[in-house]
């Protein structure tokens, strides 16, 4: 029997586990569950459960829905927000298909696709994600719980025991924190998880969001990833810190001896223009929704240009300069994406877009550090050279769509689900009349 499997059995035992989820996400970044009895954990391993994947986003059509989920036992955890007696446990799954290959729709596939080519050209992909959230009374409308601003720790900051709730629910299911914080906007907030490989960070940042919410609502409130849910106060993010190392360790990025004095070797700064070249294509995957573009074009530290800096926060591409003179610590931060984003897929594309600099020999712009104030994502002339981002999602999906890059990275069946999906999202938005048009035109005209 498997190592692992074995402990999974065994801890099942001693834990007095009852229900065991098997998670997985749609194509979206949705999570998707079902329970099994611990007796069928050992023939969910070997052969898989079977379900019903017409009734997941992005999956199959009726005519070909039959899916198995296979559970890795790499993953296994006992909730901890769910009672010790009878206790419930959760494993995340590969998908595949009835005659055991790996399925194409699945995000979990995608990212351990890429993270396998990365391997084959020598190198481990690590990342630390930065997620950041709304603690709102209700899902009924945008109340917040407090006045309080960035690292605040004042009465203002009334979801300090949300926060370290969340820790330590966190820390129980095996995902170490670096920091937890009130965040600039007043009820938002900031746990960041410590950097690890790109799958491990996947599963985790999933399971960040599902314990966020989850403890949140064990307190009465509800918490919220959307990017932009308060016109007048700072959008969250999702700042994913980035680096290549080798086999042994060795952070790739660094080189003490670089001309710019960022510490950063060449194939950095191949990775850093590849990101430049290929954010476009792939905006559609790190920033999914209509919502996510009120965010870019917002103001504050929020990259609306397609640039590099150290110092520069509203660089699209930061060189984090805390500790310059170690090389473990040497790494890139895209600022871009957002927390709505699939992990899976938004780191997948991240690497790709960096192993394309790599393979393409890219050479990157000159860092723009002279720029303090963020450029709005609407004054696209003002970008210059470098180019903006997309402003909006129809922008983004027409980039997406004509993206060889992302179509070979994705496959055709996620990129083509994407296209139509985003593209309908999209196109419901502009039929919408909103209040702003209503309050500013019907009287008038």
């Amino acid at each position: 029997m498997n190592p692992e499997l074995d402990f999974v059995l065994k801890t099942i035992k001693s834990r007095d586990v009852h229900f065991v989820r098997l998670w997985f996400t749609d194509v979206l970044g949705a999570m998707k569950s079902f329970a099994v009895s611990p007796s069928e954990v050992e023939d969910a391993y070997c052969e898989g459960m079977g379900f019903d994947g017409s009734c997941v986003a992005g999956f199959s059509p009726a005519e070909e829905s039959d899916m198995l989920a296979f559970p890795d036992p790499e993953t296994f955890q006992v909730l901890p927000w769910r009672p010790s007696s009878n206790a419930v446990a959760r494993m995340i799954c590969d998908i595949r298909t009835p005659d055991g290959v790996a399925f194409e729709g699945d995000p979990r596939n995608v990212l351990r696709r890429m993270v396998g080519k990365a391997a084959d050209m020598g190198y481990v992909f690590n990342v630390g994600p930065e997620l950041e959230y709304y603690y709102f009374k209700s899902i009924d409308a945008p109340e917040v719980l407090d006045k309080g601003g960035y690292f605040d720790l004042t009465s203002l900051d009334y979801a300090s025991d949300l926060r370290r709730d969340t820790v330590l629910a966190l820390e129980k299911m095996g995902i170490p924190i670096e920091y937890s914080h009130h965040e600039n906007g007043p009820s938002q907030h900031e746990i960041d998880l410590r950097y690890t490989d790109a799958l491990s960070m996947a599963d985790a940042v999933m399971t960040y969001k599902l314990v966020v919410k989850e403890i949140a609502i064990e307190h009465g409130v509800y918490a919220s990833f959307m990017p932009k849910p308060l016109p007048d106060a700072p959008g969250s993010g999702m700042h994913v810190h980035q680096s290549l190392v080798d086999f042994e360790g060795n952070n790739l990025f660094f080189d003490e001896n670089d001309p710019l004095g960022y510490n950063l070797s060449d194939l950095a700064k191949s990775y850093i223009a590849g990101i430049l070249k290929y954010a476009p294509e792939f905006c559609l995957i790190t920033n999914q929704h209509v919502n996510s573009y009120k965010r870019l074009i917002g103001q504050g530290n929020v990259p609306a240009c397609l640039n590099w800096a150290r110092t520069n926060r509203s660089a699209l591409l930061r060189v984090p300069g805390y500790r310059p003179h170690r090389p473990d610590a040497c790494r890139v931060e895209l600022r871009s994406p957002d927390p709505s984003a699939n992990p899976y897929l938004a780191f997948a594309a991240m690497l790709a877009a960096g192993l394309a600099g790599i393979e393409e020999g890219l050479v990157p712009p000159a860092p723009l550090e002279d720029k303090a104030s963020n450029t709005p994502g609407y004054a696209v002339d003002s970008c210059g050279v470098a180019g903006p981002l997309p402003i909006n999602l129809g922008e983004a999906v027409d980039h997406f769509e004509k993206s060889e890059l992302m179509r070979k990275t994705l496959g055709d069946h996620i990129h083509s689900y994407l296209v139509e999906t985003k593209r309908d999202e999209w196109m419901s938005y502009l039929r919408h009349v909103s209040q702003w048009e209503l309050d500013r035109y019907l009287a008038v005209l």
